[in-house]
C-alpha cells in the first residue's frame, strides 16, 4: 500500500491555524494508519512524507515539518520498533540538514531487522528524478562493461531503482480529492488500483482506510488480461 498524504494545509486554514497545526494532525494520522496496516496485514507501507517539489514552499513550513520528523524520530522510534517496524527511507534525504539526516540513517540501521511492517518515507522524493537517476547508474554499468545494454530489460531496470528490494504497491490511496500521482512512484505504480477519498489527511481514519481496503476488494485485477 502507498499513500499520497494530501491536505494538511487545507484542513488547518479551514479551521483558522498555520499550516504546521496541519502537519501535527497528519503525523497522528500516519500512527493510527501504521497500526491499522499492522493490524490488517499489510506488509508495506509507503508514505509521501515530502516530495522534491516541496522545497518550493515557504522556509518556515519546511523547517516545521523538519522539526516535526525529527520530533518523531527521537519520541516514537521505540514505539515503531517495538511494534516490529522496519523504517526505510527513499528519495534524497541528504538534502536535509546534516544533523537530521543522520538521524534517519541510525533509524534505519536499528529497525533494519524487523520483519511485521516495512514504513517506507519517501522524503525529497520524486519519481522522475529515480528514473532518471537509474538510467544514469545503469548507463555508467554499460559504458565501463560490466554489462551488455541487452541486459536492461524492465526486470533489471525495476530491481535498480531504489525500491528495487520492495514489491510493487497493489494500491495507491491519495486523499483530499485531488486526483493524480504528482510523481510519486511512477514506475511502480503502473498496475497500482488507484483509490482517491476526499478525506484531508489529518482526518484519516480507521473508516478511511478499511473504505479503501474495501474498494481494494471490489476491483478486479487484470494487468492488461481478460477473463475468460
Amino acid at each position: 500500500m502507498a499513500i499520497i498524504m494530501d491536505g494538511n494545509g487545507r484542513w488547518a486554514q479551514a479551521r483558522g491555524l498555520p499550516v504546521v497545526a496541519g502537519h501535527r494532525k497528519g503525523a497522528e494520522a500516519v500512527q493510527r494508519s501504521v497500526k491499522l496496516a499492522i493490524r490488517e496485514g499489510v506488509r508495506y507501507l509507503t508514505l509521501y512524507a515530502f516530495s522534491s517539489e516541496n522545497w518550493r514552499r515557504p522556509a518556515a513550513e519546511i523547517g516545521d515539518l523538519t522539526s516535526l520528523l525529527r520530533f518523531y524520530l527521537r519520541h516514537k522510534l521505540d514505539e515503531l520498533d517495538a511494534q516490529g517496524v522496519r523504517l526505510r527511507v527513499i528519495g534524497e534525504p541528504e538534502r536535509f540538514e546534516g544533523a537530521l539526516y543522520d538521524e534517519l540513517l541510525r533509524a534505519e540501521k536499528r529497525t533494519l531487522n524487523n520483519d511485521r511492517l516495512t514504513l517506507t518515507l519517501a522524503l525529497s522524493y520524486g519519481g522522475r528524478a529515480d528514473i532518471v537517476r537509474t538510467a544514469q547508474r545503469l548507463a555508467r554499468s554499460v559504458a565501463q562493461g560490466e554489462m551488455a545494454p541487452e541486459a536492461i530489460d524492465e526486470a533489471c531496470f525495476e530491481r535498480s531503482l531504489q525500491t528495487g528490494d520492495m514489491p510493487p504497491p497493489d494500491m495507491l490511496i491519495r486523499t483530499s480529492g485531488e486526483r493524480r500521482l504528482s510523481n510519486f512512484l511512477l514506475w511502480e505504480s503502473a498496475y497500482a488500483e488507484l483509490v482517491f477519498l476526499d478525506v484531508l489527511w489529518p482526518d484519516f481514519g480507521e473508516d478511511d482506510f478499511l473504505e479503501a481496503l474495501n474498494i481494494y476488494a471490489g476491483r478486479q485485477r487484470r494487468f492488461g488480461g481478460r477473463s475468460a
